[in-house]
């Protein structure tokens, strides 16, 4: 007698649990190790299988009103279209058998979220029975070549539940079902773009990707020289060669074949260069204290300064700056900085106060370095401080510095009265300790005696000096070196080089021999080394 549609049909004997998966082809049930075995030991629901698998439950298609009339049922529900009445027929079946013949029977109802649904299904009816009966081959082989017939209208979402499903299941991964299901998943996915060439760099271009190197400060000058030798001259851009120069003065590094090669860039392109530009060039040997070897160098530059002087002013002012730490000041372009008309200029732009120190360095360097300058000078109401603060490096850098020490030292060696420390002389220059010793090598108490030297010292008669010497103790730390620690920076050499011109004895203190010191007790003895070594007395017998 014929079982009417819908109705389940009797149980499959149940098998003895030693059964194995298989693919199609050969008898199969769950192997007692298997993931499915895990997953399934428990009568799971579908949603609940599907959150073991990660997977969210399969969502019957919404095909919208139809002949069959999704319309609401007098009792308040919606009516189950043909397409949802088949998926809860399939959340219902209980053997493979009947789960594969609601499939097969109903071809114009099965959409693509059917089969997910049924392969679901099926671990479920597996995993429920405590002895779960055998597939038979034909139902396993029926249902792949259903799948895989249907797999070109299955959207991404559905490949993926189907393949985690049939893996579980046990479906071999080369079998065809899996297989089919791969190449469906790796069609759907956007192709990956080809990996981008690695670009040709000419000369210029390595260069400037050799100072963006993360492993750049390791051996930098390696770096440079080789790319800089691959470069042909006129690859070597203006922004280039000003990314080189900017890299050689932050980081200190006073590498000859590089400056000199800036040198000669600048004296190559002169006519292309404008003061801004040129300023950028030369901050380095200003800064790392290198006169090139190039010898239209500074002719080059006087040359630019007549051309630019007025047009930019501030870089006027800033080329000015790195000569004087060269001490090659042009005399021309002093007489155009300190005229009226260029401090009338530059007095109501927003870098004035700027503009104004840097004049007042040039002006103490007119006055202590070119006695034989006769052009005009910075009116003395126009000058300002050099340098009012301790430089931005030494305020960064205050914790590795060995001021703190020092200052202890001489405190215990000396006492408080007999040194200043930080004090500012005329006309800016900061010290780090300054003594006044009489003329017979006493160490006298500071606060007692006039601790500036007169200034500008050319213009005080010799016979009405002050007959007490100025001894400043000058930390050369090792951030004040070029990085080869031998080479003083321009700002810091020219420092001492106006102190000394202007009376005071410097008595520096290397950082090497600081570091060398292990503890207060031997800095003790060294300063006091050091001062004994320049005749200097303090204590009972120095009065």
């Amino acid at each position: 007698m014929r079982r009417p549609r819908g109705e389940p049909g009797p149980r499959a004997p149940r098998p003895t649990e030693g059964a194995t998966c298989a693919g199609p082809g050969e008898s199969w049930s769950p192997a007692p190790n298997s993931m499915l075995r895990v997953l399934l030991s428990a009568q799971a629901s579908s949603a609940r299988l599907s959150g073991l698998l990660l997977l969210p439950p399969v969502q019957p298609c919404c095909l919208g009103p139809n002949k069959w009339g999704d319309h609401p049922l007098p009792g308040g529900g919606p009516r189950a279209g043909p397409v949802q009445g088949l998926q809860r027929l399939l959340e219902q079946a209980r053997s493979p058998g009947e789960l594969l013949r609601w499939l097969g029977q109903n071809p114009t109802k099965v959409r693509a979220h059917h089969y997910p649904v049924a392969l679901r299904r099926l671990s479920q009816l597996l995993g429920s029975l405590p002895r779960p009966p055998p597939v038979e081959q034909a139902t396993l082989q029926d249902l792949s070549q259903l799948i895989i017939r249907n797999c070109p209208s299955f959207d991404i979402h559905t490949i993926h539940v189907c393949l985690h499903l049939a893996a579980l299941l046990g479906f071999p991964s080369d079998g065809p079902l899996i297989c089919t299901l791969e190449q469906e998943r790796r069609f759907r996915l956007p192709p990956k773009p080809p990996p981008p060439l690695p670009p040709v760099l000419r000369g210029g271009q390595r260069l400037e990707a050799a100072l963006s190197c993360p492993r750049f400060q390791r051996r930098p000058q390696q770096h440079l020289i080789r790319s800089l030798a691959g470069a042909r001259p006129e690859e070597l851009t203006p922004h280039v060669m000003v990314l080189l120069a900017q890299h050689l003065a932050r980081h200190r590094l006073r590498e000859p074949q590089l400056l000199e090669a800036i040198a000669h860039f600048l004296v190559v392109q002169e006519a292309q260069l404008n003061s801004k530009v040129v300023q950028k060039l030369v901050l380095p040997f200003g800064r790392l204290n290198y006169v090139p070897l190039e010898q239209q160098f500074m002719p080059c530059l006087e040359r630019i300064l007549a051309r630019e002087a007025g047009v930019a002013p501030l870089a006027t002012v800033n080329i000015l700056m790195s000569l004087c730490q060269l001490r090659c000041l042009p005399f021309r372009a002093l007489h155009f900085v300190f005229s009226p008309g260029f401090i009338n200029h530059v007095s109501g732009t927003p870098h004035a106060l700027i503009v104004r120190r840097y004049l007042s360095l040039l002006d103490t360097a007119v006055e202590l370095e070119l006695p034989g300058y006769q052009g005009a000078r910075l009116p003395r109401r126009q000058q300002v401080p050099i340098f009012p603060q301790p430089l931005i490096t030494d305020r960064a850098r205050c914790k590795y510095s060995h001021k703190d020490i020092v200052a202890e030292g001489l405190r215990q060696l000396l006492g408080e009265e007999k040194y200043r420390q930080d004090l500012t002389v005329p006309p800016g220059y900061s010290t780090d300790f300054l003594l006044c010793v009489s003329s017979c090598g006493a160490v006298l108490p500071v606060r007692a005696q006039d601790p500036f030297l007169p200034y500008p010292p050319r213009s005080c008669p010799r016979a009405t000096r002050d007959p007490a010497q100025r001894v400043v103790l000058m930390l050369r730390e090792r951030w004040h070196f070029c990085r080869d620690g031998r080479v003083l920076l321009g700002s810091r050499a020219l420092r001492e080089r106006h102190l000394g011109l202007m009376g005071y004895q410097l008595l520096p203190l290397p950082f090497e021999e600081l570091e060398s010191q292990r503890g207060l007790p031997q800095l003790k003895g060294y300063l006091r080394q050091k001062l004994q070594a320049l005749g200097l007395r303090w204590g009972p017998e120095g009065g």
